[in-house]
């Protein structure tokens, strides 16, 4: 059994990786009763509530991850006893939880880190508080079938003044540990593992393998093999591309439904990563498709980044909560090179060059329904266009008139950057513009042939890579796989 860390990735891009898992079931949320004490704080523990809420996989296979959805943590206190475990004169905190969970299979059992983050929230005067943590968690995967069971074993939290949101950095005003009260069990969720054929399991299942201190790749690294560090035993380059820049713009993604104000906060855990990307885009005029990021032709690298968490209900509140962490990716991708028949009889031959604008990654969830939605803006050049063998000279600046939206969405089946997932979408080509030299005008045969709607995307990502985390990240970056041969109708 193995836990790697995902939280803090940067979410993927709109290139992404396979063939669903099941699909998502929500645990409700599970409710706990808790006693909780801060060291030195002179005060004895306190009753509180913890109640968490996630999606969770109802089946899951041997090798693959089994990944829970975004989680959220709420403990609620009285005013009375969490203003006894803060200095005199605290007005508002931020807050970090660190909840234990035990995973359980087969009568072994390891332990994952879950790591989440409630914005601003201030003390009131009187009544109840409750710390609405959220966040992305690790994913398991199992080397044994049989149900794997969620369980909370135990909950830290550090409370910071609110002055220091920003950065994360300053020392926590109090921590406090809470631990469930005698007779609750602490069950989360639980998830059916198969060997992928439908066996049940035998009747001496393999012993789940515990993590490296507690997260990471197993100790066995039976997922994937390491390769051998450099002579000079420097750190192996695992992501030779740059951190993504520009602006995120999660528009494109469902938005907060109304209710409470939205809270939003930069991802304190900020991390670069990396993962491969294939996928298929087909020209429907021409009834054809080519390949985007060729697996086997030196693939290009997406570099991701997680910028920001939104959320604006609890879990429990009236039409289900709402929560979504929008991501920043940068990809530039190496020619593609296809053959076509123009007009259903006349052999086209191009090379095609794609000038990508920054990559928004959004996933999370609206009430129980999980959605992921990548969205740029996207402008497509020839060249080195040859019709039945001959060449046609373009020009240089042979190109769509105008840069075009790119919108892929992929629901549950993407889950996060971490584990990758498949992103589906259609796009309008524009009319090409600057095609021709020597005064032929090109732009019409080209417009004729190619432009228009009703063109589909298809890209799946592989699991990605933290390269300064290799051993809580598949690293170096998986090979992607092409999503099919040619794109659904």
């Amino acid at each position: 059994m193995k836990v790697a860390s995902v939280a803090g990735l940067a979410l993927l891009a709109g290139l992404l990786s396979g063939g669903g898992s099941a699909a998502d079931e929500s645990t409700g949320p599970a409710g706990f009763a808790a006693a909780c004490g801060a060291e030195d704080s002179g005060t004895a523990t306190v009753a509180a509530t913890v109640a968490v809420s996630m999606d969770v996989p109802a089946t899951g296979e041997v090798g693959r991850p089994v990944q829970p959805g975004p989680v959220t943590l709420t403990v609620t206190l009285s005013r009375a006893d969490l203003a006894g475990l803060l200095p005199e004169g605290t007005e508002a905190f931020v807050s970090r939880a660190a909840l234990r969970v035990k995973v359980a299979q087969n009568g072994e059992s390891t332990e994952a880190p879950w790591e989440l983050y409630a914005p601003s929230t201030p003390l009131p005067a009187e009544g109840d508080v409750a710390l609405v943590h959220s966040g992305e968690v690790p994913y398991v995967t199992l080397g044994s079938a049989g149900d794997v069971d969620f369980s909370v074993k135990e909950l830290e939290i550090e409370l910071r003044s609110a002055a220091a949101e920003p950065e994360k950095t300053a020392s926590p005003l109090t921590t406090v540990t809470c631990r469930l009260k005698e007779g609750e069990n602490g069950h989360l969720a639980t998830t059916r593992v198969t060997d992928g054929t439908g066996t049940e399991p035998s009747a001496t299942p393999e012993t789940p393998t515990t993590p490296v201190d507690g997260s990471g790749r197993a100790a066995d690294k039976d997922i994937a093999v390491e390769p051998a560090a450099a002579e000079d035993d420097e750190d192996p380059d695992y992501c030779p591309v740059e951190p993504p820049v520009g602006v995120e713009d999660p528009s494109d993604a469902p938005q907060p439904p109304p209710g409470d104000p939205v809270s939003s906060f930069e991802n304190p855990n900020a991390q670069a990563s990396c993962a491969n990307a294939a996928g298929l885009a087909n020209v429907w005029k021409m009834d054809g498709a080519m390949i985007i990021n060729d697996p086997a032709d030196h693939p290009a690298l997406i570099s991701v980044k997680t910028l920001t968490h939104v959320t604006n209900r609890p879990p429990d509140a009236a039409g289900g909560y709402y929560i979504r962490f929008d991501n920043l990716a940068n990809l530039e991708l190496p020619d593609a090179e296809s053959t076509f028949l123009a007009f259903g009889f006349q052999p086209v031959t191009a090379k095609v060059s794609f000038e990508n604008g920054p990559i928004t990654i959004s996933t999370g969830n609206v009430g129980t329904e999980a959605f992921s939605t990548a969205s740029f803006r996207q402008s497509l050049r020839l060249h080195d266009v040859k019709i039945n063998g001959t060449p046609l000279d373009v020009g240089s600046d042979c190109r769509t008139s105008k840069p075009f939206k790119v919108v892929l969405n992929g629901g549950a089946a993407y889950v996060n950057v971490g584990v990758g997932g498949r992103l589906d979408g259609e796009v309008t080509i524009p009319p090409f513009t600057g095609c021709g030299t020597g005064g032929e005008d090109l732009n019409p045969l080209f417009t004729a042939s190619i432009s228009g709607p009703g063109n589909r995307i298809f890209m799946n990502q592989a699991s990605t890579c933290i390269p300064t985390n290799p051993e809580n990240s598949y690293c170096p970056p998986a090979p992607a796989e092409l999503p099919g041969k040619q794109p659904a109708p």
